[in-house]
């Protein structure tokens, strides 16, 4: 399976039945409490419909994991796939999504570490990203953390 494929199948497998504003803050919670015992320096956030339901930052991050957040959010917004399988696709093409989106890359960002949230039978109705890491590194957690927080 190639890494494309992957990705596809992550998102197309995660996928939560509802998702309200309690949900949105028990999985930023759940993200938090992950980073903290892996003693990662991430910045959490969980957004829904556009609304920031749950921002934190933990130790080792900065103001410019806020903006990587805002960015990578911004192309999930946009294309409804996470902000790495939109990068991994323009890289496969042999292209970069700075030089061939046509979009502002001081707005958005096609790194790995936000991921779209979707409702069966809804779609996608928000975004669980983090920033800290390298963007695979990110991708990883948010996908791992994804998957104990459905099996719950």
């Amino acid at each position: 399976m190639s890494l494309l494929e992957a990705l596809a199948e992550q998102e197309a497998r995660l996928v939560f039945t509802s998702f309200t504003n309690e949900d949105a803050l028990a999985l930023g919670a759940f993200l938090l409490d992950a980073a903290r015992a892996q003693g990662l320096p991430l910045v959490v956030s969980v957004r829904r419909n556009g609304q920031r339901l749950f921002h934190a930052a933990l130790p080792g991050t900065s103001a410019d994991n806020d903006e990587w957040i805002e960015r990578k959010s911004r192309v999930v917004d946009r294309y409804g796939q996470s902000s790495f399988r939109v990068g991994e696709r323009f890289r496969a093409r042999g292209q970069t999504f700075e030089a061939d989106s046509r979009l502002d890359p001081g707005a958005y960002a096609a790194h790995g570490g936000v991921f779209p949230v979707t409702v069966a039978g809804v779609g996608v109705v928000g975004t669980v990203g983090v920033s800290g890491l390298p963007q695979a590194e990110d991708h990883a957690f948010v996908v791992a953390q994804l998957e104990a927080f459905l099996a719950r």
